[in-house]
């Protein structure tokens, strides 16, 4: 019997040796094969991270994809990006990689693609209910390995990426898939680039690889200043988020990477439309709309923001978490090493410093992510007692995904996590005392419902 708690909204996550033995692997690998066959699909691309049990969950799911009739083409350790160029240029029907992400290293988990867009929702749950029939199809498939998706992968960034001065860079891989990647890339761009925990090391003996916890890039904030370096870039164990440093060692956070990111494809193309999600500040969408941009306000969830960059032919897109997509001279999939070049190319064509690229944008205060604990099968509801609460009271809500409430001069957000057994909260404001004003009062309603329904 399989964990049913393992399949997340946007992918399969669980600890390894309890949750993801070798056949509970096996499983996967035969659910997604005929998954696919039943889409008539048949090619996949398959990669993997760095973490210890990896290389042995990539032969388990090579050798079931091929019982199930597929043609698996392994392309090794890689960068989770790497997987989706892999999918582009290699034509493959889908494709799956083994990546724990940014999670511990005794977790790892399996982020599935059909094209080049990750499965999630209720098609995750088909997987699981494929391995709960216990009925696979059976093919004679094959296997075979393509070595060489690094150097294509670099080649095709580095051509489509220009470098208008030269910069200096330090990149933080934190023992993950970007040290044998990212920075050869910035360095045939032409900048000076200090590199940091560049071995592939799957016990990340470093720091953790979250680039968007400050505490994890602690080391990359000093290094910055001590080197006087331009921008210091970090990525997350499997590449697919950036973290960034201005100048001078402060954290240049996702809605406003997204921000600068924004400006400068606006620029070219007047009217474009650029998605971001719940947890982003106002200042990002109205600056979005300031510089003629169309911005639409959706879903946290990177497949969620993938999928709706499609349905509404965005050029844009981004989270808080760090996943920056660009279908903007690009594929459209998040891709945290091509974010990075975009970044370069960008202040490498200004005088300004990047601490002065959004000194025009108004001051707000906001808190980070706050995460409260509430039982999986409590959460949603909690959220929808607190929306119905501020519904009565006239709110101003949007209910895309749980509920942001917008005052005069700020905003809240509380949300079930689709990952965990919590509920995100954010806040932001125009003052640091109104900010605590709508902060208490959200999280007296919010405890309020917890303890009601427990």
């Amino acid at each position: 019997m399989i964990n049913p708690q393992i399949f997340r909204e946007y992918d399969i996550r669980g600890i390894v040796d309890k949750d993801l033995t070798d056949k509970a692997v096996e499983n996967i690998g035969l659910s997604f094969g005929t998954y696919l066959h039943n889409l008539n699909l048949k090619s996949v691309a398959l990669g993997g991270d760095c973490r210890l049990s990896t290389n042995r969950f990539r032969a388990i799911l090579s050798d079931a994809l091929a019982q199930t009739g597929c043609k698996v083409i392994d392309v090794g350790t890689v960068p989770t990006p790497v997987l989706y160029y892999a999918i582009e240029k290699l034509q493959t029907d889908g494709g799956l990689m083994v990546t724990g992400s940014h999670n511990p290293p005794d977790f790892n988990g399996f982020k599935l693609c059909v094209g080049t867009f990750s499965i999630y929702g209720q098609e995750i749950q088909k997987i699981r209910e494929i391995i709960d029939d216990d009925v696979y199809i059976s093919g004679e498939g094959s296997c075979e390995k393509y070595d060489s998706i690094i150097q294509d992968y670099q080649d095709y960034v580095a051509e489509h990426l220009l470098i208008d001065r030269p910069l200096k860079v330090i990149v933080d891989s934190g023992n993950g898939t970007a040290g044998p990647v990212a920075p050869d890339i910035y360095r045939r761009l032409g900048c000076e680039v200090i590199s940091l925990f560049e071995e592939m090391d799957g016990t990340f003996p470093n720091h953790h690889p979250d680039p968007t916890v400050k505490e994890n890039i602690e080391i990359l904030i000093r290094k910055v200043i001590d080197e006087k370096a331009d921008v210091g870039i970090g990525f997350d164990g499997d590449s697919d988020r950036i973290g960034a440093v201005d100048e001078n060692g402060n954290i240049v956070w996702g809605d406003q990477l997204l921000m600068i990111f924004a400006r400068a494809v606006l620029k070219e193309h007047p009217g474009a439309t650029v998605i971001s999600e719940v947890k982003s500040s106002k200042n990002l969408y109205d600056d979005i709309r300031k510089h003629g941009g169309n911005p639409i306000m959706w879903k946290t969830g990177h497949s969620l923001i993938k999928e709706k960059m499609r349905e509404e032919e965005a050029l844009l897109g981004g989270e808080m978490s760090g996943h920056m997509f660009f279908a903007d001279k690009y594929f459209g999939f998040d891709d945290a090493i091509y974010a990075g070049g975009r970044l370069l190319e960008i202040l490498s064509q200004t005088d300004k410093p990047l601490s002065e690229l959004l000194s025009d944008v108004p001051p707000v205060y906001n808190t980070p992510e706050i995460r409260i604990e509430c039982p999986d099968e409590e959460k949603f509801e909690v959220v929808e007692h607190v929306k119905h609460y501020f519904e009565k009271k006239k709110c101003d809500i949007n209910d895309i995904d749980g509920m942001r409430i917008t005052f005069e001069h700020g905003w809240a957000l509380v949300r079930a996590s689709n990952t965990q057994p919590v509920l995100v909260l954010r806040f932001e404001s125009t003052s640091e005392e109104l900010l605590a004003e709508i902060k208490d009062m959200i999280m007296r309603k919010v405890e309020e419902f917890i303890k009601a329904a427990s």
